[in-house]
């Protein structure tokens, strides 16, 4: 079973409330990756694991032409209706389908870590990238800063063993490990940051929402049932409320640049 077929039925089961709840709060870390890497109007940008495509859609706001890539169908219907003619495929992150240096730069944010093989999967976008471009990977950062965590934990006792070789949303936070898996595929490390965030929702039901459409929720619900995975996130957010009644997580997000 590939990469396609087990990440595009979890992420694209409630692809609406992904779109529209989550995926907002992600939009600082887009901006501050297509700031360290020049993305502009002379950019020709694939982002694999494009999603419900709003980093596609802030990257043609600053003129690029933009195509995304992605594992679930329902997230790229979405992504078509934020960016309309814009080349949105579906399969698996080991084996794209575009010609050998298609791209001037290629970007993939949170998507690496759930390839069956990360190495393959960059090697792959690599592959598609013109010689000397920029690709830039980005996965949640150390997470000791990572509020959200809380969340993946207390779901983390409602969910089956994981695919073999499929790492979780931190698999790639440990410090070098970006670096070590652009090494392994070829690619040296030219830059590195990282970028702080907050996700931030009015109020819990919306919360609790929000992260019940993310992957690892989507296979807590399959594995133990809704009702079980709403408990165990609404108990996991009482920390986090705010004085005016919203909810707010603080994380912390790192990026590497290589080159092709």
């Amino acid at each position: 079973m590939g990469t396609a077929e087990v990440q595009g039925a979890l992420w694209g089961a409630a692809a609406r409330d992904w779109a529209d709840l989550n995926e907002p709060n992600c939009a600082v870390l887009y901006d501050a990756v297509f700031d360290a890497i020049g993305v502009d109007g002379s950019t020709e940008l694939l982002d694999v694991g494009c999603g419900s495509g709003l980093a596609l859609q802030t990257a043609a706001k600053r003129g690029a032409a933009v195509a995304g890539f992605d594992a679930s169908a329902p997230l790229l219907e979405i992504a078509a209706e934020r960016v309309p003619g814009a080349d949105l495929r579906q399969g698996d992150i080991e084996s794209l389908p575009y010609g050998d240096g298609t791209f001037t730069t290629v970007t993939s944010f949170n998507a690496v870590q759930y390839a069956a093989d990360p190495v393959a999967a960059l090697r792959e976008l690599r592959r598609v990238t013109r010689s000397g471009g920029p690709i830039a990977v980005l996965s949640w950062g150390d997470p000791s800063r990572c509020e959200t965590r809380s969340i993946l934990a207390a779901i983390g006792g409602l969910l089956p063993p994981p695919p073999p070789g499929a790492g979780g949303p931190f698999a790639l936070a440990a410090p070098g490990q970006l670096e070590d898996l652009l090494a392994r595929a070829g690619l040296a490390a030219t830059g590195h940051g990282e970028v702080q965030q907050r996700f931030e929702f009015p109020d819990l039901e919306v919360a609790v929402r929000a992260q019940m459409a993310s992957g690892p929720a989507r296979r807590a619900i399959e594995h133990a049932g809704a009702g079980a995975a709403r408990e165990a996130i609404a108990g996991a957010y009482a920390g986090n409320r705010q004085a005016d009644g919203s909810y707010a997580q603080r994380n912390v997000f790192r990026y590497v640049v290589g080159r092709a």
